[in-house]
């Protein structure tokens, strides 16, 4: 055992002097996290802000039936009404064709005697209507209208029919009151776990983008891990180290021991420094965090120990890092969210133990689940470090009997 120690303090000692290690380790990750942030709009305040979409609203008519269209478009979820950026027709076009409003409706002149007249009067809308943004527009204007339009013809048939015993008036207030409450409604809830989503508490657009970075900067890292081992062979401290009394497995163990101390170090202070500055929800269950970050940190320590045995030169050691790092990160989803990917895709992703261990993360920063839920993720990383190590266990074994 103490054997063991003294090799892993070796290693962590030469790991240490080494400018790469703190490079690869905290710096670059956080230099690609803040980048891929802001790149994806991870960034991006939303607290307080109105998230609906702006349109240009032009009432030409000004009339009591058109102030009440204003009204209720007003309270629309879905648009935002945008009446201080333009006073014409051509000022509403160049906007939307400029892209800084997302439509434009205009209220004609006669639009309210129109609609007094028991016809049906028209609205001028300029969106791009092939777009999503562009439907999502007209279909919200043309429900509030036919609403609108329903209440007139609604409060004209009473009078009609009642005569002045059923003002016109009252008949189309309550008419439009009644469409605040339909007789069926669809109420959304939250599970307890997403509850406190929506307060702004966590940052969710670095849900992928942080463990992710962190990953795939872990196995990039390991270069410099392997590099030891690499020149511990060239410059034949390995061959005199086994002519002592040291077992073989105590120096797997020992170089294994010092690489899983570095990765797990990484691990816990990106974990902190993006939980505090970040407000990424590593700390919503802080004992299946550091579950998943122990399991991959076996993982990838097992992988280092598998690069430094098969490395023959620096140069070895800097490929057979960089590949397993693109692959791994490629296939595994730290770039792209398999979720947006098919299912086959999905499945050949699971081949790279990175798309497990964002499985773990993923479960605790988005859907704020406890170790349960990251049980099999950590399992799958724990045997995928107990098949780097065996290999590294077989190659070495085999390389020091040649």
């Amino acid at each position: 055992m103490i054997r063991i120690i003294d090799i892993a303090q070796n290693d962590l000692r030469l790991l240490l002097r080494d400018r790469k290690t703190f490079l690869f380790l905290l710096l670059m990750p956080i230099l690609f996290t803040v980048m891929f942030g802001y790149a994806f709009g991870a960034f991006n305040s939303s607290g307080g802000s109105d998230s609906r979409l702006p349109v240009g609203y032009l009432d030409q008519d000004d009339s009591r039936i058109s102030h009440q269209l204003h009204d209720l478009l007003a309270a629309s979820k879905v648009i935002r009404l945008d009446e201080n950026q333009a006073r014409s027709t051509a000022d509403l076009e160049q906007l939307v064709s400029d892209e800084k409003i997302a439509a434009a409706l205009i209220v004609p002149i006669d639009f309210g005697r129109t609609s007094l007249a028991g016809k049906h009067p028209r609205l001028t809308l300029i969106a791009d209507t092939t777009s999503s943004t562009g439907t999502t527009v007209q279909a919200d204007v043309l429900a509030t209208a036919n609403r609108l339009d329903s209440s007139v013809s609604i409060a004209l048939s009473a009078e009609q029919i009642a005569g002045d015993s059923v003002p016109f008036r009252p008949t189309f207030e309550k008419s439009l009151a009644a469409w605040q409450e339909p007789p069926i409604e669809i109420a959304a809830t939250l599970s307890p776990a997403l509850k406190n989503l929506d307060d702004g508490t966590y940052n969710l657009g670095l849900a992928n983008t942080a463990p992710g970075v962190m990953l795939q900067f872990a196995i990039a890292g390991l270069l410099t891990a392997a590099q030891i081992i690499v020149v511990e062979r060239k410059t034949y401290s390995l061959q005199r180290l086994l002519t002592t009394a040291t077992r073989r497995i105590h120096i797997l163990i020992g170089h294994y021991l010092a690489i899983f101390i570095m990765i797990l170090s990484q691990f816990l202070l990106l974990i902190l420094f993006e939980s505090m500055v970040f407000k990424v929800g590593y700390l919503r269950m802080p004992a299946a965090t550091f579950l998943m970050a122990i399991s991959a940190a076996l993982c990838i320590a097992g992988l280092g120990l598998l690069i430094g045995i098969m490395a023959r030169s620096e140069e070895q050691a800097i490929m057979f890092s960089l590949i397993p790092m693109f692959l791994f990160a490629g296939l595994g989803g730290a770039w792209v969210p398999l979720e947006v990917t098919g299912a086959t895709f999905q499945a050949i992703g699971h081949v790279s133990p990175i798309a497990w261990a964002l499985d773990g993360f993923k479960n605790i920063i988005v859907r704020g689940l406890g170790v349960e839920s990251v049980l099999l993720s950590a399992a799958a990383l724990i045997g995928y470090a107990i098949l780097f190590f065996g290999l590294a266990t077989w190659r070495f074994w085999a390389a020091e009997e040649r």
